[in-house]
């Protein structure tokens, strides 16, 4: 029997990933899909419920474009699936008023004319009465944003790349990639599988797998972990409480209201520790900094919340600037990468999938993507 070769393979079934299976499959393309995994899984960014997507951008004015094209595609999934995937919460940020990061917030609402309110410490701390800023911090709250679903958007996207014909094999671990006159060859523990084109959005396992392409990128993969507190639902619930991300002395931390009576959910995106994906990751708790850096934080700006419920580990893929990957091979036009989220791609996922489905299609994207270039590295 001959082998089928599909149009693409993309390693990597996660937030990218899946939804760059979704335009693929829909656009015509036969596609499967490789995961070491069964997403939504515990091994990579895209657990824990929930993820917060801004558009006022604290990063630089450059993600803004993304993140509005992201949201319009997040609600076309709306649609298709009749699921409720975002929850406008507002987002609230907080900062010195001269930091680098509020800065970037409101030039960037005020270069693509986005609602945003700017607010003195007492105007936060009476607005939401759970908060507790000191008067060397401002909020940004944007109203228009707020809350993603980040388990059901994998899942939603997951049904209609099925529905439009893409394969999917889960827990097969892809261990050797061969590139022959313009043709991909993938193996994995038992089966190989052939296809005109590749996409690697693997995460934290996407700098082993690209070395096999002569690709030696700067990914460095990090553990991080995030809990949820018992709360006062009148001061914390989604109805009432945005999501947030506050820069503080002592680091940024993020977090969202309660959701249906979870908790207050509560990380911090800096720091870290690096680790080898393929060891075992720590446990939230298993390090003792792990509970007591939330507290901190809680303690100093959200004293009404409450004790730790729960907490969970995830990995980050972090690049030298923070900024992404997505981009063609520099040798091989019919190879796209993306990878190096730095801990905040998903809200951009959407938007990922679109564009590398467009790579493999076109060899260009409708959006413009140079500043997540490769050739930035070299």
């Amino acid at each position: 029997m001959e082998q089928k070769i599909y149009d693409v393979i993309v390693i990597g079934a996660g937030s990218m990933g899946m939804a760059a299976g979704y335009f693929l499959a829909k656009s015509g393309k036969s596609t499967l899909l490789l995961d070491s995994f069964n997403p939504t899984h515990n091994k990579g960014s895209h657990h824990g419920d929930t993820r917060i997507i801004r558009y006022a951008y604290g990063e630089g004015a450059e993600y803004v474009p993304f993140a509005l094209k992201a949201q319009e595609l997040w609600n076309d999934l709306e649609k298709a699936t009749g699921k409720q995937l975002f929850l406008q919460t507002g987002v609230l940020n907080v900062g010195p008023e001269q930091s680098d990061f509020i800065q970037n917030i409101i030039s960037s609402s005020e270069t693509y004319s986005l609602p945003l309110d700017v607010l003195y410490s007492r105007e936060v701390n009476s607005r939401w009465p759970g908060i507790s800023l000191s008067n060397e911090y401002i909020g940004c709250f944007e109203p228009t944003s707020g809350v993603l679903k980040c388990e059901e958007c994998i899942e939603a996207y997951r049904v209609l790349a099925i529905k439009h014909g893409a394969e999917i094999l889960t827990n097969s671990r892809v261990k050797e990639i061969n590139i022959h006159d313009n043709r991909v060859t993938i193996k994995t523990d038992d089966q190989t599988f052939q296809s005109e084109s590749l996409i690697v959005s693997a995460g934290a396992w996407s700098k082993e797998l690209l070395s096999q392409l002569d690709l030696n990128l700067p990914l460095e993969p990090v553990r991080k972990t995030f809990a949820w507190f018992d709360a006062a639902e009148k001061l914390f619930n989604h109805k009432d409480f945005p999501a947030f991300a506050f820069e503080t002395i002592q680091g940024l931390y993020y977090g969202f209201p309660s959701i249906d009576g979870s908790g207050l959910k509560v990380g911090r995106h800096d720091g870290g520790e690096k680790i080898n994906p393929d060891n075992q990751i720590p446990g939230f708790g298993e390090l003792p900094e792990d509970e007591a850096d939330l507290i901190q934080f809680l303690n100093a700006f959200m004293p009404h919340s409450q004790q730790l419920k729960y907490g969970k580990t995830c990995i980050y893929t972090l690049t030298p600037d923070e900024n992404f990957i997505i981009d063609l091979h520099p040798k091989y036009s019919n190879i796209a990468i993306a990878s190096g989220f730095s801990g905040h791609g998903f809200k951009f996922s959407s938007a990922v999938g679109k564009n590398l489905a467009e790579l493999i299609i076109s060899g260009k994207t409708e959006q413009d993507i140079s500043l997540f270039s490769i050739n930035r590295f070299n």
